[in-house]
């Protein structure tokens, strides 16, 4: 099993950045991809970005180029998620999660942490 725990979710101000953490912990958390994701009201979860332990392979959503940076502390085995330039439509749940690096399905998540960004 891999656990995973998010922090840094918070209320912003549009224009504001913001930067989540997601420390993982259990299995070889090396051999994952771990993900970014997040879930606005009434709306579907969707991809945001996605790193690899090992390689740093980095894939973002087409709204996050540009704006969000996805990092990772090997050491502390903790993927961050830079946020800059946040929206109002930036506001959802952030999720993070993890699948193994031969799998497409990403098999463990955290509890989510709440991001809202005022106008």
């Amino acid at each position: 099993q891999v656990q995973l725990v998010e922090s840094g979710g918070g209320l912003v101000q549009a224009g504001d950045s913001l930067r989540l953490s997601c420390e993982a912990s259990g299995r070889t958390v090396s051999r994952y991809f771990m993900g970014w994701f997040r879930q606005a009201p009434g709306k579907e979860r969707e991809f945001v970005a996605s790193i690899a332990w090992i390689g740093g392979m980095l894939y973002y959503a087409d709204f996050a180029k540009g704006r969000f940076t996805i990092s990772r502390d090997n050491a502390k085995s903790t993927v961050y998620l830079q946020m800059s330039s946040l929206k109002p439509e930036d506001t959802a749940v952030y999720y993070c999660a993890a699948r193994p690096m031969t799998s497409t399905e990403y098999a463990h998540w955290g509890q989510g942490t709440q991001v809202t960004v005022s106008s």
